[in-house]
């Protein structure tokens, strides 16, 4: 499709802008990404709520859903933001003994 699109703006005479790459790092660093806490066979149900609960910043509810989705489907996402935010919560569940992962 994108090969198409370039195809019709050439015949047409248009051409698109270049993104400079210092352009195209901003815009990654700004997208919103997700926290993925993933399951692990050592850690209680209880720990991990504590650690939604404190990191996360998320309440009883929501972390116990999350809990108990992390068990039964081996991950869950837990929040989203950009990467500079997300990075420092990723880095607080790792310090805890917690796999997660920013996608």
């Amino acid at each position: 499709m994108e090969k198409y699109l370039e195809k019709i703006l050439a015949e047409s005479g248009i051409s698109r802008p270049k993104k400079s790459p210092a352009s195209s790092e901003k815009s990654k660093a700004s997208e919103d990404r997700e926290l993925v806490l993933y399951n692990d066979n050592h850690n209680t149900f209880q720990y991990v709520t504590r650690c939604l609960m404190e990191i996360c910043r998320h309440d009883v509810l929501q972390a116990e859903q999350c809990t108990y989705l992390i068990h039964y489907s081996g991950k869950c996402v837990v929040k989203t933001g950009t990467y500079n935010f997300l990075k420092p919560l990723r880095d607080s569940l790792f310090d805890r003994g917690l796999s997660a992962e920013i996608k």
